[in-house]
């Protein structure tokens, strides 16, 4: 394991998920009064079966060897789930998709991909990159969300619109958790490319800008493909609810399609028509 940002973020996640981590979920008593929740780290150590020396290391953020066994038993001791465990990995361990360019590639969606946004007629779709630009969209996207023609190519970041635009904090009744499902997507974004420097750029340009943003930040969970359910307050068409899915465009590009499904046995689809044709 090497690199300071790896290193850094290894170590935030691994305090953050000790943190929230009860004795009791971990199986251990309670034992005498705490100064403050969660594990301790020699009881990490204690159930991962490694000594406190080396996880304080870890934890620290120390450049040293790290064996997939032993992670796997931190992950266990840590409770982690499986998009849990896969950015842990991402982070403790080099990968070729590291090993990237700071520069993104020119982004042309595929006719097919084109026609697929253009078919699901009243279901607004986006289609963003591993930096969370906006790269594509529907009409019906544009008419629930915004008018991403207007918005400057370099603008379109989904994770500074929900934090920027008023429309999108007014749009969404649950607003936090609509944000932090994108944080949990970008999150694994962060872990999977940490050595591309934009990623600790845009962070402390977010965290200045927004105070809002390191607390969401730092309790986000790590989610590969969310799906959450939404609820909207239009301002014209009321009250819209949606489901999402995340799916991962396979492909050169690392592309995500988020799909807004129209809840059953709510009025969404026929409101979303109505405010498509001007009604």
């Amino acid at each position: 394991m090497n690199g300071q940002p790896r290193q850094q973020a290894l170590s935030q996640f691994l305090k953050t998920k000790r943190a929230a981590l009860s004795p009791a979920a971990a199986g251990l008593s309670g034992g005498t009064r705490r100064r403050t929740p969660g594990l301790r780290r020699e009881e990490v150590a204690q159930l991962a079966g490694i000594s406190v020396t080396w996880y304080t290391w870890l934890e620290q953020g120390r450049d040293i060897r790290v064996s997939p066994p032993v992670l796997d038993e931190i992950a266990s001791a840590l409770r982690l789930n499986a998009d849990e465990r896969t950015y842990l990995y991402s982070l403790a361990f080099e990968s070729a998709a590291e090993r990237v360019q700071d520069r993104l590639e020119p982004v042309r969606l595929s006719p097919s991909l084109q026609r697929i946004m253009g078919e699901l007629t009243y279901c607004p779709v986006m289609i963003s990159d591993r930096r969370c630009n906006i790269v594509g969209w529907n009409r019906a996207a544009a008419h629930v969300f915004l008018d991403f023609d207007r918005i400057p190519p370099e603008e379109r970041n989904m994770i500074r619109l929900l934090f920027a635009r008023r429309e999108f904090r007014r749009l969404a009744v649950n607003w936090e958790d609509f944000a932090q499902e994108f944080l949990s997507m970008f999150r694994t974004y962060y872990g999977q490319y940490i050595e591309d420097e934009w990623y600790e750029r845009f962070l402390e340009e977010m965290k200045r800008m927004y105070p809002e943003f390191d607390q969401m930040w730092e309790q986000s969970r790590v989610s590969y493909a969310p799906e959450v359910h939404l609820e909207f307050r239009h301002a014209r068409a009321g009250k819209m609810v949606y489901e999402l899915t995340s799916l991962k465009v396979y492909g050169r590009l690392d592309l995500r399609c988020s799909i807004y499904t129209p809840a059953a046995d709510t009025h969404t689809e026929a409101k979303l028509q109505q405010l498509m044709e001007g009604n």
